[in-house]
């Protein structure tokens, strides 16, 4: 998810439910998509990017895995279907049922589950995957990784997208939000959601029980790998790749 400022919302304004609205980002109608924070931020949705082919990034967190993933949140399912490609066993998870459908019209498996409730194959996946800002899902980021955890294997690996350098950890809420093509303006419930970056990830994951094997940048995108100690000797920051 990106970080673009938005400019302040102008016409008219109708509320929705958030599903109804994130239905119409992933269904890629003529509409501008972000998030609002209640911290006054706006984070454009990458709508687009959701619906396009694998990027340098998709590439490299792909190239991370080695085994079954677990793509949690995972809107249309470009990662899951990348993943699949590569040969791995993938499930897309996410609580919109329209995400759900177009991921499984790209030929691969997903279901409709919130991450907390139970799941299959619980602490046997190689990775879990939380990209595109899913770290804030829930609006707790440590429960979330700690929920994470739960779902590796010994040796697996939990990898999240971050903020660049310098935000730290936020959490509150935020709210679905996008301008049709007339103008209006139509604006989902709150819910809980949050923020980190590459810094601060560090005592999060401590937080969570695991621990920040490397933190790595592909263009303008932050990642973190992380694992459960003891797993392999904590590293710092790759090179990042333009």
């Amino acid at each position: 998810m990106t970080s673009d400022v938005l400019p302040a919302p102008v016409g008219t304004v109708s509320r929705e439910p958030s599903g109804d609205v994130f239905a119409a980002a992933l269904g890629g109608l003529p509409a501008a998509h972000w998030l609002l924070h209640s911290d006054g931020r706006r984070s454009a949705l990458p709508v687009h990017r959701w619906h396009g082919p694998p990027e340098p990034a998709t590439r490299a967190v792909v190239a991370r895995c080695a085994g079954p993933t677990l793509d949690v949140g995972c809107g249309p399912g470009r990662l899951t279907l990348a993943l699949a490609r590569a040969g791995h066993a993938a499930v897309g998870v996410d609580v919109s049922p329209y995400a759900v459908n177009l991921t499984r019209s790209r030929g691969v498996v997903a279901l409709r589950r919130d991450i907390f409730a139970s799941l299959p194959a619980e602490g046997r996946w190689a990775h879990v995957l939380l990209m595109d800002g899913n770290i804030g899902i829930g609006g707790d980021p440590a429960a979330l990784l700690a929920r994470c955890r739960e779902l590796i294997r010994y040796d697996g690996s939990v990898l999240v997208e971050l903020e660049p350098p310098g935000p730290g950890l936020w959490c509150g809420q935020a709210r679905l939000v996008s301008r049709r093509a007339d103008g209006e303006l139509c604006r989902g419930a709150a819910f809980r959601w949050a923020r980190l970056d590459t810094r601060a990830v560090h005592a999060v994951a401590v937080a969570a029980g695991l621990t920040v094997r490397t933190v790595f940048g592909v263009g303008r995108r932050w990642f973190g790998e992380l694992v459960v100690p003891g797993t392999s000797t904590p590293g710092g920051y790759l090179r990042h790749t333009p």
